[in-house]
């Protein structure tokens, strides 16, 4: 273990949360002169620009002849968004959903998921498959904005009628300003986490841990920290939209363009190792469905529900740790998790998912019985 790698860990925490805090006050500007809802640029712009180390990670790999890194970080990263990064912001701040969040974006990250598990079921991601993920991202983004355009038109003020109540149009220097700052936040944030994941992962390397289970850990927990910087920075200062749209649309991103990109541009694919199919993958897919019932039913991701969360990818990371080193304890840790943890886990979630949903179905029931206008006033 090299002073210099913790040193590089140290610097690069540092400048990921000044990246952070650069992005987003740059992209809640940008969207507040341009009239975008921040949801939409939480979804494309904040999640390409915090996607962008897990991108140059991915490429450098396959380049390196690694393709498991390369898997494991795409893969790793999308777990570590959902089970570790909403789940501390959630405990930061309840985190609100929009409506449009869990009926599209959401379905569209579970539905890109559980593509790639087909397409990687005969042990690579080729050049077609790389391009059907790569049209499924650009798809979305290209959905994503046509909709905020329909939002915006149905807003009032914002159409027709009165041109007084038009909102003035965007000064030419709050909109460079923004700019700036989203460019600055990119530059660190990529700064940031490479120094970090440089660090960690030549301490992982020299513990001589394996480079799939490097990049679903090390890699991917470094690589996702712009995505953890930003969504806590976005908590903190209110802009819930961001700091969840940025998660699912890292997610789109990290499949779409991640593993879609190279696979596209190298003509021998990138193969994907029988335990990231049996294990890692159908993880990852399940944390995202995990992400409906818990947002649908209160449109809200709550303290509790982070935490659980948070307690997932505990326990994820754990059995990836004994995993690796053949430890005495992995049986007797795997036992509990499939045959106690995961079952109590799932009993309770669809537990409080049917109690929140008889609460709206009840207040529903109660709004159409007792209309506003009839009630006492």
């Amino acid at each position: 273990m090299n002073i210099l790698d913790i040193g590089f860990i140290i610097l690069g925490l540092v400048i990921l949360i000044a990246g952070g805090e650069a992005l987003v006050r740059g992209a809640s500007g940008l969207a507040a002169r341009l009239g975008v809802p921040s949801l939409v640029i939480g979804l494309v712009i904040v999640s390409a620009s915090t996607s962008a180390p897990e991108l140059s990670v991915t490429i450098g790999a396959v380049l390196d002849n690694e393709p498991d890194l390369a898997v494991g970080n795409a893969v790793g990263s999308n777990i570590v968004n959902v089970l570790l990064i909403l789940g501390l912001s959630a405990l930061i701040l309840p985190l609100a959903v929009k409506r449009r969040l869990v009926r599209f974006d959401v379905p569209v990250m579970v539905g890109i998921s559980v593509l790639l598990l087909l397409l990687a079921l005969d042990g690579e991601i080729s050049q077609w498959d790389g391009a059907l993920l790569l049209a499924a991202a650009t798809a979305h983004i290209v959905l994503s904005f046509t909709m905020s355009r329909g939002d915006s038109a149905d807003q009032p003020g914002r159409s027709g009628g009165d041109d007084s109540a038009a909102p003035p149009r965007p000064r030419r220097k709050g909109l460079l300003y923004g700019v700036l700052l989203i460019v600055l936040g990119i530059g660190l944030l990529v700064v940031g986490a490479r120094l970090l994941v440089t660090g960690a992962t030549n301490i992982a390397a020299s513990l001589g841990v394996s480079s799939l289970i490097i990049g679903l850990t090390v890699v991917a927990v470094g690589t996702s920290l712009p995505e953890l910087a930003t969504s806590i920075i976005a908590a903190l200062r209110g802009e819930r939209d961001i700091a969840v749209g940025n998660i699912v649309g890292s997610n789109i991103f990290n499949l779409g363009f991640v593993l879609g990109l190279p696979a596209v541009f190298f003509p021998a694919g990138i193969p994907v190792a029988d335990a990231a199919i049996a294990l890692d993958i159908p993880l990852m897919i399940a944390a995202a469905v995990a992400l409906v019932p818990i947002a649908f039913t209160g449109f809200a991701i709550k303290r509790w529900e982070g935490a659980v969360f948070v307690l997932l990818y505990i326990a994820y990371t754990v059995y990836l740790v004994l995993a690796a080193t053949q430890h005495d304890a992995l049986s007797g840790f795997t036992l509990v998790m499939l045959y106690f943890t995961l079952p109590l886990l799932a009993v309770l979630l669809i537990a409080v998912t049917a109690y929140e949903m008889g609460v709206i179905r009840a207040r529903r029931n109660y709004l159409q019985t007792n209309p506003p206008s009839t009630r006492s006033t």
